[in-house]
Protein backbone atom coordinates (compact mmCIF):
# COMPACT_ATOMS: atom_id res chain seq x y z
CA UNK A 1 0.00 0.00 0.00
CA UNK A 2 2.63 2.28 0.72
CA UNK A 3 4.42 1.46 -3.05
CA UNK A 4 1.14 2.40 -4.36
CA UNK A 5 0.78 5.42 -2.40
CA UNK A 6 4.52 6.69 -3.35
CA UNK A 7 3.34 6.42 -7.63
CA UNK A 8 0.38 8.63 -6.71
CA UNK A 9 0.57 11.27 -9.37
CA UNK A 10 -2.12 14.14 -9.47
CA UNK A 11 -1.99 14.64 -13.01
CA UNK A 12 -2.54 11.02 -13.81
CA UNK A 13 -5.81 11.21 -10.79
CA UNK A 14 -7.67 14.24 -13.17
CA UNK A 15 -7.22 12.41 -16.22
CA UNK A 16 -8.79 9.29 -14.02
CA UNK A 17 -11.34 10.92 -12.26
CA UNK A 18 -12.92 12.93 -15.20
CA UNK A 19 -13.61 9.05 -16.30
CA UNK A 20 -14.79 8.35 -13.02
CA UNK A 21 -11.90 6.08 -11.81
CA UNK A 22 -10.75 7.28 -8.19
CA UNK A 23 -6.55 6.92 -8.59
CA UNK A 24 -3.71 8.53 -9.72
CA UNK A 25 -1.13 5.64 -10.27
CA UNK A 26 -0.38 4.88 -13.78
CA UNK A 27 -1.52 1.21 -15.23
CA UNK A 28 2.03 0.79 -16.53
CA UNK A 29 3.60 0.89 -13.42
CA UNK A 30 0.59 -1.13 -11.46
CA UNK A 31 1.72 -3.71 -14.18
CA UNK A 32 5.24 -3.50 -13.57
CA UNK A 33 4.19 -4.15 -10.12
CA UNK A 34 1.91 -7.11 -10.40
CA UNK A 35 4.59 -8.80 -12.60
CA UNK A 36 7.41 -8.37 -10.11
CA UNK A 37 4.44 -9.98 -7.68
CA UNK A 38 3.27 -12.71 -10.22
CA UNK A 39 0.35 -14.69 -9.21
CA UNK A 40 -0.57 -14.40 -4.90
CA UNK A 41 -4.33 -14.87 -4.15
CA UNK A 42 -3.81 -14.66 -0.55
CA UNK A 43 -2.35 -11.19 -1.23
CA UNK A 44 -4.81 -10.19 -4.20
CA UNK A 45 -7.39 -11.30 -1.04
CA UNK A 46 -5.86 -8.82 1.06
CA UNK A 47 -5.75 -6.10 -1.71
CA UNK A 48 -9.68 -6.26 -2.36
CA UNK A 49 -10.43 -6.23 1.20
CA UNK A 50 -8.59 -2.25 1.15
CA UNK A 51 -11.18 -0.88 -1.31
CA UNK A 52 -8.43 1.24 -2.55
CA UNK A 53 -9.06 1.66 -6.42
CA UNK A 54 -5.67 1.61 -7.51
CA UNK A 55 -5.30 -1.75 -4.76
CA UNK A 56 -8.15 -3.71 -6.07
CA UNK A 57 -6.50 -2.64 -9.94
CA UNK A 58 -3.39 -4.58 -8.59
CA UNK A 59 -5.16 -7.29 -6.77
CA UNK A 60 -6.80 -8.40 -10.00
CA UNK A 61 -3.41 -8.55 -11.91
CA UNK A 62 -2.07 -10.89 -9.06
CA UNK A 63 -5.16 -12.92 -8.31
CA UNK A 64 -6.00 -16.55 -9.25
CA UNK A 65 -9.54 -16.19 -11.56
CA UNK A 66 -10.19 -20.07 -11.03
CA UNK A 67 -9.67 -19.98 -7.40
CA UNK A 68 -12.74 -18.17 -6.54
CA UNK A 69 -16.12 -19.57 -5.54
CA UNK A 70 -19.37 -18.46 -7.83
CA UNK A 71 -20.78 -16.50 -4.50
CA UNK A 72 -17.06 -14.86 -3.73
CA UNK A 73 -17.13 -13.08 -7.77
CA UNK A 74 -20.71 -12.34 -7.09
CA UNK A 75 -20.23 -10.17 -3.89
CA UNK A 76 -17.12 -8.82 -5.63
CA UNK A 77 -18.62 -7.74 -8.51
CA UNK A 78 -21.61 -5.89 -6.67
CA UNK A 79 -18.45 -4.39 -4.94
CA UNK A 80 -16.48 -2.94 -7.84
CA UNK A 81 -18.33 0.03 -8.67
CA UNK A 82 -15.54 1.92 -10.20
CA UNK A 83 -15.42 1.96 -14.25
CA UNK A 84 -11.69 0.42 -14.68
CA UNK A 85 -12.45 -1.83 -11.75
CA UNK A 86 -15.48 -3.56 -13.05
CA UNK A 87 -13.89 -3.63 -16.38
CA UNK A 88 -10.82 -5.28 -15.40
CA UNK A 89 -12.80 -7.59 -12.91
CA UNK A 90 -15.16 -8.90 -15.65
CA UNK A 91 -12.49 -9.09 -18.28
CA UNK A 92 -9.38 -10.08 -16.42
CA UNK A 93 -10.96 -12.61 -14.02
CA UNK A 94 -14.88 -13.57 -14.90
CA UNK A 95 -14.55 -14.40 -17.86
CA UNK A 96 -11.41 -16.83 -16.64
CA UNK A 97 -13.73 -18.27 -14.36
CA UNK A 98 -15.02 -21.86 -14.59
CA UNK A 99 -18.56 -20.30 -13.13
CA UNK A 100 -18.31 -17.85 -16.06
CA UNK A 101 -21.80 -19.17 -17.84
CA UNK A 102 -23.13 -19.56 -14.39
CA UNK A 103 -23.01 -15.94 -13.83
CA UNK A 104 -23.74 -14.66 -16.77
CA UNK A 105 -27.04 -16.10 -16.38
CA UNK A 106 -27.52 -14.89 -13.11
CA UNK A 107 -26.46 -11.17 -13.84
CA UNK A 108 -28.01 -11.02 -17.28
CA UNK A 109 -31.59 -9.64 -15.63
CA UNK A 110 -30.32 -8.14 -12.34
CA UNK A 111 -32.31 -5.43 -11.59
CA UNK A 112 -28.81 -3.54 -10.49
CA UNK A 113 -28.09 -2.24 -14.31
CA UNK A 114 -23.93 -2.44 -14.22
CA UNK A 115 -24.57 -6.41 -12.51
CA UNK A 116 -27.03 -6.93 -15.74
CA UNK A 117 -24.26 -4.76 -17.96
CA UNK A 118 -21.30 -7.65 -16.55
CA UNK A 119 -24.29 -10.33 -17.49
CA UNK A 120 -24.05 -8.85 -21.11
CA UNK A 121 -20.21 -8.55 -21.65
CA UNK A 122 -20.13 -12.36 -20.59
CA UNK A 123 -23.02 -12.55 -23.17
CA UNK A 124 -20.98 -10.94 -25.88
CA UNK A 125 -18.08 -13.33 -25.08
CA UNK A 126 -19.86 -16.61 -25.93
CA UNK A 127 -21.37 -14.84 -28.66
CA UNK A 128 -17.82 -14.63 -30.28
CA UNK A 129 -16.57 -18.12 -28.93
CA UNK A 130 -19.11 -20.08 -27.78
CA UNK A 131 -22.59 -18.94 -29.59
CA UNK A 132 -24.02 -22.77 -29.37
CA UNK A 133 -27.11 -22.58 -27.43
CA UNK A 134 -28.08 -19.05 -27.05
CA UNK A 135 -31.02 -17.73 -28.19
CA UNK A 136 -29.65 -14.95 -30.39
CA UNK A 137 -32.93 -13.62 -31.59
CA UNK A 138 -33.88 -13.74 -28.68
CA UNK A 139 -31.29 -11.31 -27.45
CA UNK A 140 -32.20 -9.13 -30.63
CA UNK A 141 -35.65 -9.03 -29.41
CA UNK A 142 -34.46 -7.99 -25.76
CA UNK A 143 -32.18 -5.45 -27.17
CA UNK A 144 -34.58 -3.44 -29.61
CA UNK A 145 -36.89 -3.37 -26.55
CA UNK A 146 -34.49 -2.11 -23.86
CA UNK A 147 -31.25 -0.31 -24.78
CA UNK A 148 -32.65 2.62 -25.63
CA UNK A 149 -33.49 3.31 -22.25
CA UNK A 150 -31.29 1.62 -20.22
CA UNK A 151 -28.68 3.04 -17.86
CA UNK A 152 -25.63 4.49 -19.49
CA UNK A 153 -23.26 0.90 -19.02
CA UNK A 154 -25.82 -1.32 -19.33
CA UNK A 155 -26.78 0.53 -22.97
CA UNK A 156 -22.85 0.18 -23.68
CA UNK A 157 -23.39 -3.48 -22.79
CA UNK A 158 -26.08 -4.43 -25.36
CA UNK A 159 -24.54 -2.23 -27.82
CA UNK A 160 -21.33 -4.51 -27.59
CA UNK A 161 -23.66 -7.37 -27.54
CA UNK A 162 -26.11 -6.16 -30.59
CA UNK A 163 -22.74 -5.09 -32.85
CA UNK A 164 -21.34 -8.71 -32.23
CA UNK A 165 -24.15 -10.37 -33.15
CA UNK A 166 -24.46 -8.13 -36.59
CA UNK A 167 -20.79 -9.24 -37.19
CA UNK A 168 -20.47 -12.69 -36.16
CA UNK A 169 -23.60 -13.56 -37.55
CA UNK A 170 -24.23 -12.86 -41.33
CA UNK A 171 -28.44 -14.48 -41.08
CA UNK A 172 -28.94 -11.93 -38.33
CA UNK A 173 -26.99 -8.79 -39.84
CA UNK A 174 -29.24 -6.90 -41.70
CA UNK A 175 -31.94 -7.31 -38.27
CA UNK A 176 -28.79 -6.31 -35.60
CA UNK A 177 -28.02 -3.17 -38.08
CA UNK A 178 -32.33 -1.96 -38.53
CA UNK A 179 -32.40 -2.37 -34.56
CA UNK A 180 -28.99 0.23 -34.37
CA UNK A 181 -30.91 2.68 -37.04
CA UNK A 182 -34.11 2.82 -35.47
CA UNK A 183 -32.78 3.09 -31.78
CA UNK A 184 -29.66 5.80 -32.85
CA UNK A 185 -27.81 5.07 -29.82
CA UNK A 186 -24.49 6.43 -29.68
CA UNK A 187 -25.30 7.37 -33.30
CA UNK A 188 -23.55 10.78 -32.06
CA UNK A 189 -20.83 10.00 -30.32
CA UNK A 190 -17.47 11.67 -30.61
CA UNK A 191 -15.55 9.23 -32.39
CA UNK A 192 -11.56 10.19 -32.97
CA UNK A 193 -9.84 9.91 -35.97
CA UNK A 194 -8.99 6.21 -37.61
CA UNK A 195 -11.65 4.82 -35.11
CA UNK A 196 -14.09 2.91 -35.57
CA UNK A 197 -17.43 4.78 -34.31
CA UNK A 198 -19.38 2.46 -31.74
CA UNK A 199 -22.62 3.00 -33.44
CA UNK A 200 -23.56 -0.26 -34.07
CA UNK A 201 -24.24 0.14 -38.24
CA UNK A 202 -21.27 1.99 -38.50
CA UNK A 203 -19.55 -0.76 -36.34
CA UNK A 204 -20.65 -4.03 -38.12
CA UNK A 205 -20.26 -2.86 -41.39
CA UNK A 206 -16.70 -1.87 -41.14
CA UNK A 207 -15.63 -4.98 -38.97
CA UNK A 208 -16.95 -7.30 -41.47
CA UNK A 209 -15.53 -5.19 -44.12
CA UNK A 210 -12.12 -5.75 -42.76
CA UNK A 211 -13.12 -9.42 -41.54
CA UNK A 212 -13.78 -9.64 -46.08
CA UNK A 213 -10.23 -8.32 -46.11
CA UNK A 214 -11.53 -5.13 -48.61
CA UNK A 215 -9.81 -1.81 -48.63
Amino acid sequence: MAELAALEDPRARAVNERNGDDHGVNLGKLRAIAKRLKTQQELSLELWATGDTAARLLALLICRPKAFTAPELDTMLRQAHIPKVNDWFVNYVVKKSVHAEELRQAWFTDPDPVVAAAGWALTSERVLKKPAGLDLPGLLDLIEAQMKDAPERLQWAMNNALAQIGIENPDLRARAIGIGERLEVLKDYPTPPNCTSPFAPIWITEIVRRKAGEP
